[in-house]
């Protein structure tokens, strides 16, 4: 992958971070939102990689997590629907696993096994 095909991808998700608009805006309950992940690589003795993303309502409601694998450009973790789900049902415990939802054939997508954490603003 050239430079530019790498600055035009990075360019691409950040419109789509601006076009989601701000937490605050779509889940005004929400106070924040932690997703913890352990990001496991195909390959000999894979070790995990542990992450953890800080959302807060003034975070772009976006939550597609890039893709680890060095190839992998138009890949990664939609985690909208489970989050948006969560909210919708007041949940604040949620956990499951993803596999990279990119399409080069070349690349070794990475999965996941994630955590969310929903705290919710305290009722007056």
């Amino acid at each position: 992958m050239t430079n530019k095909e790498k600055q035009l991808a990075k360019m691409g998700k950040k419109q789509q971070r601006l076009e989601a608009g701000l937490i605050s805006e779509h889940f005004p309950e929400v106070s924040s939102i932690v997703i913890n992940m352990k990001n496991y690589q195909k390959g000999i003795n894979p070790i995990p990689i542990i992450r953890a993303f800080n959302f807060w309502p003034t975070s772009y409601a976006y939550f597609n997590i890039e893709c680890l694998s060095r190839d992998c450009v138009d890949g990664g973790f939609d985690l909208d629907q489970v989050i948006t789900t969560m909210i919708r049902c007041h949940k604040e415990l949620g956990e499951g696993e993803l596999v990279c939802d990119g399409n080069n054939l070349s690349s070794d997508h990475s999965s996941i096994h994630y955590k969310v954490t929903i705290q919710y603003n305290k009722k007056s």
